[in-house]
């Protein structure tokens, strides 16, 4: 199996995890719908991609998410897979940092996915297939030093993504929790400081990280065979990561109350 034919939406494509799933994805035959705030990188990754439409716009631009979600699935003819990968992190302890700080990455990181996943739903649910991928991080399963928001915003991702599947799962939408590692990208020198500037350097783990293409290629493996909770790590944090992971028949169970009418039977207890 392949995603040939497929159309792909990508948030933070312009580069790191999303740039290499983009180029990975393409080389499968995916058209290809390249999101992210610079048009410059975006354009850089679609030169190195077949069928492309470049969408720039910010994430957290709620405005901006309706005319988005309706430029790609016009361009598309749908969307058979969105992958909800822009975020940002952080490096700073919490006695020290700004509020605004906290505001910023949930806002970017649990609140623009969430947003624009909402703003898709309507229009995949119908047609009754489509994926819905999360990259979270080790960070969203295991409390992180240093990443108080980064991990708050992840950890709640990982449950809105938990309990969607568990809604749509039966109507044949599959969504996909993806628990990166330390991945060889800037997300590091990015990452806000406690006072919300860029920090500028990186970290040992992530310079010495899984290079983005073996990162995707896991990924993109692990879709297609179905899996639900994705882990792409190595070393403790592998190790971290399988510690926190949600059994597959308890994400059985939950998604079956779903199939055997839970939401009718509490629409009609309300009533």
């Amino acid at each position: 199996m392949t995603f040939a034919g497929q159309a792909a939406w990508i948030t933070g494509a312009s580069s790191g995890i999303g740039a290499a799933l983009a180029k990975a994805l393409s080389a499968q035959g995916a058209r290809l719908v390249l999101s992210g705030r610079n048009r410059e990188a975006l354009d850089a990754v679609a030169a190195e991609c077949d069928e492309c439409l470049i969408l720039p716009f910010e994430t957290t631009d709620m405005a901006a998410i309706a005319p988005a979600v309706e430029q790609a699935w016009q361009w598309s003819g749908g969307i058979d897979l969105l992958v909800n990968n822009a975020g940002i992190s952080q490096r700073s302890l919490a006695v020290e940092t700004a509020f605004d700080v906290y505001e910023r990455i949930v806002a970017v990181d649990l609140l623009a996915p969430i947003a624009l996943t909402q703003a898709l739903l309507p229009l995949m649910v119908p047609r009754g297939s489509g994926r819905i991928a999360i990259i979270s991080s080790i960070a969203g399963k295991v409390g992180v030093p240093m990443r108080t928001a980064y991990c708050a915003a992840k950890f709640g991702i990982a449950g809105y993504a938990d309990a969607l599947r568990a809604e749509v799962g039966h109507l044949g939408l599959q969504v996909h929790n993806i628990y990166p590692g330390s991945v060889a990208t800037d997300v590091s020198r990015n990452a806000l400081t406690a006072d919300g500037s860029r920090r500028g350097i990186s970290d040992k783990a992530i310079e010495n990280g899984i290079a983005p293409a073996e990162a995707v290629a896991s990924m993109i493996a692990a879709m297609l065979r179905g899996e639900r909770e994705i882990i792409v790590a190595e070393g403790a944090e592998l190790a971290l990561g399988e510690a926190r992971r949600t059994p597959d028949a308890l994400l059985d169970r939950i998604g079956a109350i779903m199939a055997r009418g839970y939401a009718e039977r509490m629409n009609e207890g309300a009533q």
